[in-house]
Order: C-alpha cells, then structure tokens, then sequence
C-alpha cells in the first residue's frame, strides 16, 4: 500500500513509517503532487495547495483522498463521488486557533481606535460551524453583542441586518457557489462606513478589489489567487497574514490525527494515537498579528516562504 502526502504536514510521515510496517509513504512538495506521482497511490494526503481533480486522478488507483484542512474546495468532490474514491476535509481541526487569530485582530484593531471597549460594539459572525460558534462565544464574554448569520444553514439574523448594525463582520463560511464574493459591493454598500471586515475563511469570500474601494478597514488572512495576492490591497489593510490563522500546534495535531484515523478505517489498519510533541511555539505575546502583518508587507513576495516556516502558535 502506498500513501502520497504534502511534505509539510507535520507528524504524518513519522507516524505512518513506525506503525504500518506494510505502508509505503511519500512525502512531496505540493508542487511534486502530479498525477506521475500519484498514479500507484492508494491514499492521498494534501493542502489547500494542491488541486485535486480528474486530471490529478484519472489514471490513478487513489480510493481515499484526505485534506488536512476544514476547507475542501481544492478538491472535485463530485468527480471523486462519481468515481468511487472517498474523501475527507478535517472540520474543527483548527477552530480554536482561527478563534485565538479573530480574538487578537479585534483586540489589535479596538485598541488602537479607541482607549476603553465600548459595550455597545456589535459584531456580525457569518458562518454558525465550528469556528463561528466559537467567535460568538469569545465575542460575548466580551461583552460585545453578537449578531450571527450562516448562510449555508439558513439561520441567525439577515445579511442586511448585520450590514446594517455591526462594527465588526467577520466571515467564517466554506467557499462555494453560494459564498463565492459574499462580502461584495452590495453587502458593503449597506455597511457602517467604519465596520471593520474580517476575512480568515476563504479567498474568494470577498470581493478584495470592491473591498479596497470601499474605504473600510479591513484584516485579511486568506486571499484570492494565493500565494500572488494583491499587493495593493495588501498594503491598505490593517492587519495582513499569510493564510496562518488555524495554524497551531494542536491544530496541526488533530488534523493528522483525522487524517489517520481515515486511513486506518478505509483499509483496516490499526489506529494509530498521535501524541502531542513537546515544541517550541511561536509568537503569542501582544500584537503578534501586528508583527506578521509587519512581516508580510515587507516581504509579499514571500507569502509562501513565509507561510511554510511560519512557527505554530
């Protein structure tokens, strides 16, 4: 059996190589995962990076295709359907860092406008999954009102009433047809002239050239067309980063750990149990998301450079 997998997902390899002495596993650079090289694998393991398609697959013999990310538009769920070859996405691998992220962009971008937290500040959460649910519930131990909206699920308070209402919007939604620039010239017309619109879902979520225009404050982790973001639209945000909000080391942890667990069930290996490393973490200290914000705009060239030695939090 023979797994091919993103090098850069930590913890994999070692795990694979100590436990399944049947396995093969090869560890590539996302732009090394061709369909040359996949063609003898059974299992898959990628990034957001790579684009997992019918031209990826075709001549193949993947059955099970895991993403250790929560989002899954990289991949052609439908042709995978259609072909008998499961897949897996990592849903709430990574929430609660996305959440600490969310929680610092606020605390960044309040205290450097105003010297006390209003109570009356709103914020509009859309997307009600596992990272939404957890900004709410940081949000209101704030003591910011929270109005929420997942579009997807059909809950929570219209669109036009958190345009119309909230200081702070923050975007927590998968990329699909229906979120695809939800955050448009539409939505932000409708918009307090200051709102502060958060973006570390999805590129496509918003519409960066209709943002820039708008004049509103704005903070962006993820990004269309990465890793060749907009540089001028990089350079007006308040905060910038490069795609690492759900990047900590316990998110990485449970992302491998699901990845696992999914291959053991599609071909009866054992269950392999990760044990969480003793590492050094990155920076958490305050203003951290000032610094990487310093980082990037200084070197957007960098992005994924930048990205791939990012030191989790």
């Amino acid at each position: 059996m023979r797994i091919v997998c993103d090098a850069h997902i930590p913890y994999l390899v070692d795990a694979v190589q100590n436990a399944w002495q049947s396995v093969d596993i090869f560890p590539l650079k996302p732009e090394e995962i061709n369909a040359s090289a996949v063609c003898d694998a059974d299992v898959l393991v990628v990034r957001t990076r790579t684009r997992v398609d019918e031209s990826l697959l075709k001549d193949s013999r993947v059955r099970l295709v895991c993403t250790a990310t929560i989002g899954f538009d990289h991949i052609d769920t439908a042709y995978c359907d259609t072909h008998g070859i499961r897949w897996m996405s990592c849903p709430g691998c990574n929430a609660q860092a996305v959440c600490d992220y969310i929680e610092e962009a606020i605390e960044e971008y309040l205290n450097s406008q105003f010297s006390t937290l209003n109570s009356q500040f709103s914020i509009g959460i859309i997307g009600d999954g596992h990272v939404g649910s957890l900004v709410a519930r940081m949000a209101e131990r704030k003591g910011l009102r929270v109005l929420l909206n997942d579009p997807p699920k059909g809950i929570g308070v219209s669109l036009d009433e958190i345009a119309r209402n909230c200081d702070i919007i923050t975007f927590h939604v998968p990329l699909d047809k229906s979120t695809y620039h939800l955050c448009n010239e539409a939505f932000l017309g409708r918009c307090k002239p200051n709102a502060l619109i958060i973006n570390a879902a999805r590129g496509g979520v918003v519409d960066e050239q209709v943002l820039l225009r708008s004049g509103h404050p704005y903070i962006l982790d993820t990004w269309e067309n990465e890793p060749d973001i907009h540089q001028t639209v990089l350079h007006h945000a308040f905060r910038a980063s490069m795609h690492i909000a759900g990047y900590s080391v316990q998110g990485k942890h449970n992302a491998t750990q699901m990845c696992l667990d999914a291959i053991a069930d599609t071909f009866g290996l054992p269950k392999i149990i990760l044990t969480l490393p003793k590492t050094t973490k990155g920076d958490t200290s305050p203003g951290w998301l000032a610094r990487i914000s310093d980082t990037i705009k200084a070197h957007p060239e960098q992005f994924e450079t930048l990205r791939k030695n990012y030191l989790l939090r």
